[in-house]
């Protein structure tokens, strides 16, 4: 485990407050969902392939999120304008939250080295945080493969 790792917050423990803004450019807080299941998932960048994977299939289940009293969240590092953009050329109906300056990823331990053709540099792991109905990390996902993970996510839910 390297150190943004042991930064990620505990299960069981409370899960980091944030505020940042979403597409449209309104603020959005984690404890505006206070009462629901959260599903709080750090991506690396708009419109990639893997990317989009995992926001169309969290859009394409979003209404079986919401029969199970659950929200999706997606963040990336990517402007309010990227986000408006993604939205609109995928079809997506997941909220999409723009984390510029990486501190909600910092917060999450999803903002760590990473490695690609031999080079080392900070960028966000693909990383997914269920948080109770209380504000409790339920259950957290690190290093995501993307294709299936939103149903694996839906999996751990209880029906309602």
């Amino acid at each position: 485990m390297n150190d943004s790792q042991s930064k990620m917050p505990k299960l069981g423990h409370g899960a980091p407050e944030f505020t940042i803004p979403d597409a449209d450019g309104g603020n959005v807080s984690l404890s505006d969902f206070s009462g629901k299941w959260v599903v709080l998932y750090f991506y690396p960048k708009d419109n990639t392939p893997g990317c989009t994977i995992e926001a169309m299939d969290f859009s394409r289940l979003k209404n079986d999120f919401a029969a199970r009293n659950a929200v999706v969240l997606g963040v990336s590092k990517d402007s309010c304008a990227s986000h408006q953009k993604f939205i609109k050329t995928k079809d997506l109906t997941v909220l999409l939250l723009s984390d510029p300056e990486a501190k909600v990823q910092k917060l999450y331990g999803a903002w760590r080295p990473k490695k690609f053709m031999g080079k080392e540099f900070l960028g966000t792991v693909r990383s997914t945080f269920l948080i109770d109905p209380k504000g409790n990390i339920s259950k957290v996902w690190d290093e995501v493969k993307a294709e299936g993970h939103a149903q694996e996510v839906l999996a751990e839910l209880p029906v309602s």
